[in-house]
């Protein structure tokens, strides 16, 4: 029979197994079973173009497929070819060797690039076995651009700050992929190119492709040549069986067998410790056909050991004349994915509601050692253990694989060390995320909190995964919450001034799943002030299953204050809990308040960049609203054409439609607008605040999220009810150092000091002999003296002329200009 591994491999319609009877030393018959690969008994064949067959093993040309011949190694079950094409997607691997069709010498490094593709975000994760002097430039290119002359650019990724050089791997993404790129990627028609040194001498290339292997891979092999510009290397993606010692791998392999060397041919794959070989494989791989799939099965005790050190090693060697091999250690799997948990009480063995929150993040070597940093907050009592758990097999009957109560420190409820005794059993779990982390508290002592540990996809967030994150807990609400929800989340400012989140809940009611928000929030007392705190907090991207990340580039000054300060908050809320279920205090310092970042962007701000949006722009983000033919920028509102009563809004690619529920009004005239569904007082009615405005006043529009807009002005005119906003032209000032008083101002302004040569201080106007003076804002002036004034926000008024008359205090003229 073809074995059958479970998803995602599926049926292995190249291996074959068979039932051997044994006897015992006693005479008891028992069965063994034996597997072989029987790729190397396919057929040679002579066609340009074979083609594999749903549920088959060799390929065979079109003609014998139309013929209908029965096949070798022919099996009735086709669904893994069908799983592979349905669910393998969003996962791609690509093996990059050295490029042999350049002119500059072939590099002998070999790097492997591992990619998932997230709606229209592809993030990828690089290993490069030879180590570089600087970091990496990828080009992504299609296949056709391999027939021209120049290969064309679709796409250059620089690494600040879509990527980081993390030592020999490389983490990156490429937002808003194309559509018609996705298209090639989904056909396996996108090739990598990446050169590790300015000169480009160390170019190394391949060919991305799906594969299912990817979801089950929980160790990997790089497999590099010892010669020089050699041109060719291999992949090994490894998993062991969940109930036996077997150990499953497919190879992929570039540059062994070469075309010209028709002789050549693979020969051997070989497990090897310390040059020793442990098991050999002898396999017919061709040049059109060097991929390979195996299962070495019953790993003793030695050589599981030395698997879970990082000690074995993967070989494959050709036959031939010159015989040519390619090898490499075998490890856990490396990718840019960070292994975290958040412990709820909702999660816990016997599950109850007691806000508290654990967080955890670990960090697995090639040696098999396992860093952990664990942190707990708001328990009932005491912690009394932590323990790194299986799977419960029984109800409530756990299973501890390692306990760290140990490492346990009261003081700060934190925990720090590193497990060094990982088997490779456990380490195929942990990458499996099949283990748990419990802590159990004097008042809950099989467990007040617990947690799965995950490995949570790199996503291009800027966020220092390697450092815990921020807990959210109930305990922190306030008054607090009894709840068994919990959560962290990962919060960064950048240069730019632009948050960076990223957020876990855990414990959830599957009535919460769907109704999660998170806010952003700038005060300590938002628990108190309910409703009236909304201009200081932001609400942040909604929630995907239990997770949610994203990118805030508004942020106003003060909660820039309120992160740099410590006094900044995230809350999440829920239907059963809409004042916040849990919530953590955030802290990221930031330069953003010494006049450059968000301070600059701030002063430099104008009207037209605050309320047009380009529609170009528009186009390219990934979470635009296309509504109506239009395309609308995300957390935006607006009146649909198809029904003035209703209002829209746009949430991340969701267009939201709610019914106007009209205002009731208390005026005695009322009109009814054109285009408007309610009516309205006599006057003039601002969406922007969403306030009526008597004729003929004046205000600065309020645009949400911006806030006020202080360089327009908006005048209400009663004749026709019409808004009209125009922006401020800023003043002359003749000042040599003019200061903004506040960064949200629109206009600078002259210091206090300097605008105030012409008049005399206060103290000069205490002398009792003195004669009578004029006193005009905060300025005195004596008798006949005459000046412009001047008004806040817009400076002095050049066009109106005043003058100290004892006689009536002061008088102002209009110039040329009526100043309302």
């Amino acid at each position: 029979w073809h074995p059958d591994l479970g998803e995602p491999f599926g049926v292995m319609h190249c291996v074959q197994c068979h039932c051997e009877p044994q006897k015992t030393r006693r005479g008891k018959v028992l069965g063994k079973v034996n597997c072989r690969n029987i790729k190397q008994d396919c057929l040679v064949l002579d066609c340009t173009n074979p083609i594999l067959l749903p549920g088959h093993c060799c390929k065979t040309c079109p003609k014998e497929r139309q013929r209908g011949r029965p096949l070798r190694g022919h099996s009735s079950g086709g669904e893994p070819y069908r799983y592979a094409h349905t669910h393998a997607h969003a996962h791609f691997v690509a093996l990059l060797t050295g490029v042999t069709d350049s002119w500059l010498p072939t590099s002998g490094g070999v790097a492997r690039t591992r990619l998932s593709l997230t709606r229209t975000s592809l993030t990828f994760s690089v290993t490069y076995q030879r180590e570089a002097r600087s970091c990496c430039c990828c080009l992504f290119y299609t296949s056709a651009a391999l027939q021209k002359t120049t290969v064309s650019l679709v796409w250059l990724l620089t690494w600040n700050p879509t990527c980081l050089c993390l030592g020999l791997q490389i983490c990156g993404a490429w937002k808003n992929v194309p559509k018609p790129l996705l298209r090639q990627l989904q056909e396996e028609q996108m090739h990598i190119r990446m050169a590790t040194s300015a000169s480009r001498r160390e170019e190394v290339e391949g060919k991305v492709v799906k594969h299912r292997a990817l979801f089950a891979e929980t160790f990997s092999s790089m497999l590099t040549s010892g010669e020089e510009n050699s041109g060719m290397g291999g992949i090994a993606m490894l998993t062991l069986s969940d109930s036996e010692n077997n150990l499953h791998f497919i190879l992929i392999l570039q540059g062994l067998i070469r075309h010209k060397h028709k002789g050549e041919k693979g020969g051997e794959q070989a497990l090897m410790y310390r040059q020793h070989i442990l098991r050999e494989i002898r396999a017919n791989i061709t040049s059109n056909d060097p991929d390979f799939a195996e299962v070495l099965t019953d790993l003793n005790s030695r050589e599981l050991f030395w698997l879970s050190r990082g000690q074995l090693e993967i070989a494959v060697a050709t036959e031939g004349q010159n015989p040519r091999q390619i090898r490499g250690f075998i490890t856990s799997r490396k990718s840019c994915d960070t292994l975290q948990s958040v412990m709820s009480s909702g999660d816990a063995l016997t599950p109850g509601k007691t806000g508290g929150v654990g967080s955890a993040v670990f960090n697995l070597h090639d040696n098999g050692t396992l860093d952990y940093q664990v942190q707990v907050a708001g328990l009932t009592s005491d912690v009394v253990g932590l323990t790194i758990e299986l799977k419960p097999r029984r109800r409530h009957k756990r299973s501890v694989l390692y306990d760290l109560t140990a490492k346990y420190i009261k003081a700060s409820r934190w925990a720090v060390g590193s497990w060094s005794r990982l088997e490779a059993r456990h380490i195929h779990m942990l990458l499996q995320n099949e283990l748990f982390i419990n802590v159990a508290t004097a008042h809950n002592q099989e467990g007040e909190l617990r947690g799965q540990i995950k490995a949570l996809p790199y996503n291009g967030i800027e966020a220092p995964r390697n450092e815990l994150p921020t807990p959210l807990a109930g305990h922190f609400v306030s008054p607090p919450v009894r709840t068994g929800s919990s959560g962290h989340a990962w919060v960064s400012v950048d240069k730019q001034c632009h948050l960076h989140y990223e957020i876990i809940v855990a414990g959830l009611s599957k009535t919460d799943d769907a109704t999660v928000n998170a806010h952003l929030h700038g005060l300590a007392e938002i628990g108190e002030l309910g409703n009236s705190s909304a201009s200081h907090r932001r609400l942040l991207t909604g929630f995907y299953g239990s997770q949610a990340q994203g990118v805030l580039k508004d942020l106003s000054v003060e909660l820039l204050q309120h992160l740099d300060q410590g006094t900044a908050f995230l809350q999440i809320s829920t239907k059963m809990n809409p004042q916040g279920e849990i919530r953590g205090r955030v802290h990221v310092p930031n330069r953003c308040m010494s006049g450059a970042g968000a301070g600059a962007e701030v002063e430099e701000v104008e009207f037209d960049d605050v309320l047009l949006k380009d529609p170009e722009e528009l186009k390219k983000d990934p979470h635009t609203c296309f509504f109506e033919n239009q395309h609308q920028a995300h957390g935006s509102r607006w009146t649909p054409n198809y029904d003035k009563c209703f209002t829209c809004g746009c949430q991340k690619r969701t267009v939201i439609c709610d019914p106007v529920i009209c205002p009731v009004l208390t005026c005695s005239r009322t009109v009814q607008p054109e285009n408007k569904c309610c009516p309205v007082c006599d006057g003039c009615y601002f969406e922007g605040d969403q306030k009526m405005h008597a004729p003929g006043t004046t205000w600065h529009p309020f645009v949400p999220p911006f806030g006020y807009i202080k360089c327009a002005v908006c005048t209400c005119k009663g004749s026709t009810g019409e808004v009209h906003c125009e922006k401020v032209t800023c003043p002359v000032l003749t000042c040599s150092h003019p200061v903004r008083r506040s960064p949200s101002d629109c206009c600078k302004e002259c210091p206090e000091e300097e605008r105030t040569p012409a008049g005399l201080q206060h103290s000069d106007m205490m002398q009792a002999d003195g004669p009578r003076h004029c006193k005009f804002g905060k300025n005195y002036y004596q008798n006949s003296d005459s000046w412009h004034p001047w008004v806040p926000l817009v400076g002095e008024m050049k066009c109106i002329n005043c003058w100290c008359d004892v006689s009536v205090s002061r008088i102002c003229t209009h110039l040329s200009l009526v100043y309302a």
